[in-house]
């Protein structure tokens, strides 16, 4: 495929706003991990929670879309210059001629459950200032941000679980390559909510402690959330997006194939399309949640494409796991490591389980990144891996 220039992205999320305070943060080999103090859903478990979102306002004429995965979506796109790389976008090419593709695996939900809290006792009626449509349902999330930036093309979530804002890359440059648009703005915002803290929970997946991707004492997930956004075009920059590789596992709704098949499958289907042997990668970003089936199919597929030649780490045990905005922030993570020849660690792992066979990068190192690969995997066996290049 022709490459696609990311010509802007920024990421929110517990490590902070920004992508210079990621970046440091993964330098430094930090955890934002911490007890979980969001009072909706008092789970025993750490959190990545973003500070401050509570006190982001959107614009009034946006107000019907108040939520907090809005709030965290306009504190994104207030960082790193985004919102005026749009602008000039919109300018050069036409409000009409920019789309919108954006992950989200459970939208503003947080706005309904509070909503169904306080219902009324006697009938049971929602408060009639909720606005389902413009919060909770999933559309909301790309509505939102094409009403922010008044962008008329093409308007699209996706909502695959994990995957999602992976996901999205591959929409937009397909629409790209058939003439639906000459931008995209590519991304996903996910913030926490009772369903998804409950949720896990109650599939024992969630950790009691901050999360150990591929420790031999694994024990489970910490939830995160983020809220990253990038812009692709065919004006040349200096990074990437060369390939996508999507596939389903159709093996079971939660867990994944046993042996991976389906994420390497989608690593060996991005790199094709990339036009690279796995050999011209020199780093890759594992989905790795820190559960104990995900870990283990997740080593093997990345094993049986790359051997134990490639540096390999997940950031979950530094900003959890995002969710919904997994892919961006994957993906945002990868652009810089190339930016900055950044290879991050795996933060909060400290006995890599011995049944890995992967090159596992536990300490933040400072090394030459021209290509890098990013896997998100979702429920449902929803896999997605991206490729992205320098092109200095």
């Amino acid at each position: 495929m022709q490459p696609l220039f990311v010509n802007a992205f920024t990421l929110v999320s517990a490590l902070g706003a920004g992508t210079d305070a990621t970046r440091h943060a993964l330098e430094e080999n930090r955890s934002a991990l911490a007890p979980n103090d969001f009072e909706p859903a008092p789970v025993a478990c750490h959190v990545g929670r973003v500070a401050d979102v509570e006190a982001v306002t959107l614009p009034a004429s946006l107000g019907d879309f108040q939520c907090r995965n809005h709030q965290l979506a306009l504190l994104g796109l207030e960082q790193d210059g985004f919102a005026h790389a749009v602008a000039r976008a919109s300018k050069r090419y036409g409000a009409e001629r920019i789309g919108v593709f954006l992950g989200t695996s459970t939208s503003g939900i947080l706005t309904t459950e509070l909503a169904y809290r306080a219902r009324d006792v006697q009938t049971g009626a929602l408060n009639d200032t909720v606005k389902y449509a413009e919060t909770h349902s999933f559309g909301a999330l790309s509505g939102f941000v094409c009403a922010l930036f008044a962008l008329r093309g093409p308007c699209i979530t996706v909502s695959t679980a994990c995957s999602s804002s992976a996901k999205v890359f591959a929409s937009a440059q397909r629409s790209i390559a058939a003439g639906l648009c000459d931008a995209a703005i590519v991304g996903g915002v996910d913030s926490l909510c009772a369903t998804t803290l409950y949720g896990f929970s109650s599939l024992q997946l969630v950790s009691g402690s901050a999360a150990r991707p591929f420790d031999v004492l694994r024990d489970g997930l910490s939830i995160g959330e983020a809220g990253g956004f990038a812009l692709l075009e065919r004006e040349p920059g200096d990074v990437a997006l060369l390939g996508y590789g999507e596939t389903s596992d159709a093996y079971h709704m939660s867990s994944p194939h046993p042996e991976g098949a389906g994420a390497r499958d989608a690593m060996r289907a991005a790199l094709g399309r990339a036009g690279l042997d796995a050999g011209a990668i020199d780093y890759v970003h594992a989905h790795g949640t820190a559960t104990r089936n995900n870990d283990s199919t997740e080593d093997k597929a990345i094993a049986a494409v790359f051997g134990n030649a490639v540096p390999v780490s997940s950031t979950k045990g530094a900003m959890g796991h995002t969710l919904g905005a997994a892919g961006i922030a994957g993906a945002v993570i990868s652009l810089l490591a190339i930016r900055h020849g950044l290879v991050p660690g795996t933060v909060n792992t400290t006995n890599i389980d011995p049944e890995c066979v992967s090159r596992l990068q536990l300490d933040a190192a400072q090394r030459e990144v021209r290509y890098a690969l990013t896997n998100s995997f979702g429920f449902g066996g929803n896999n997605c891996s991206l490729v992205f290049g320098a092109m200095r």
